[in-house]
């Protein structure tokens, strides 16, 4: 429990969901997404896209830990689970994967006229890796609102940043090109490998089935 909120785990909460949501790595989603719709439609749709996705993450950071509570599920548990689903995403990011829909889902996508519900704001921005994290963070901040508040600002700042990509995709992908999109990628990714063991290491020890060091 976090009695007041510390550098090091403002920290935490932001590079957590900054890897995750992977702002630079969105840009060629978005870009294939909005298709050759005019300039100022492709801002609307990012806009409502983050907005959506805020919206989202903030029912799951002020819900989540009543709903596990209620189910009975311990905050090791979750993270376990949470270090293991977040592990899976950083191996898709660290060998460049593109991120993955199913055949009926981009089948709907593409014949939405508005697609800043689905799929930007669900699954691209406020993804599983996003969810999961903000139901960790938000579980680590119990009795204390100021380190909850924290992880808010985090989520705040990392969907702004993402916001400011998605506004100029344009010109970041001729910019950096998918090479240079793939790096930042991978390196993200390797955080995000990083951190997810910690959560499982973390919620180990939790659950008394490892000691500390």
């Amino acid at each position: 429990m976090l009695d007041l909120p510390t550098p090091e785990f403002a920290a935490k909460a932001f590079l957590s969901l900054l890897v995750v949501v992977d702002p630079a790595g969105l840009v060629p989603a978005f870009i294939v997404a909005v298709g050759a719709r005019p300039a100022e439609v492709q801002r609307a749709i990012a806009r409502r896209a983050v907005l959506i996705a805020g919206a989202i993450l903030l029912a799951f950071a002020l819900a989540g830990d009543r709903l596990f509570a209620y189910l009975g599920i311990r905050l090791g548990a979750i993270q376990i689970a949470g270090g293991i689903l977040l592990f899976r995403i950083a191996m898709d990011m660290v060998f460049a994967q593109a991120r993955r829909e199913t055949a009926e889902e981009e089948a709907e996508s593409r014949s939405r006229q508005d697609i800043s519900v689905f799929p930007l704001a669900i699954p691209l921005i406020a993804g599983p890796g996003a969810i999961v994290s903000v139901l960790i963070l938000g579980s680590e901040t119990r009795g204390s609102p100021g380190a909850f508040a924290v992880v808010l600002l985090a989520a705040a700042i990392v969907l702004s940043l993402t916001l400011l990509f998605l506004l100029g995709a344009q010109r970041l992908s001729a910019l950096l090109g998918q090479t240079g999109i793939n790096v930042v990628t991978r390196v993200l990714g390797l955080i995000l490998a990083a951190l997810a063991v910690q959560y499982v290491a973390d919620g180990l020890m939790g659950l008394g089935l490892a000691n500390a060091p």
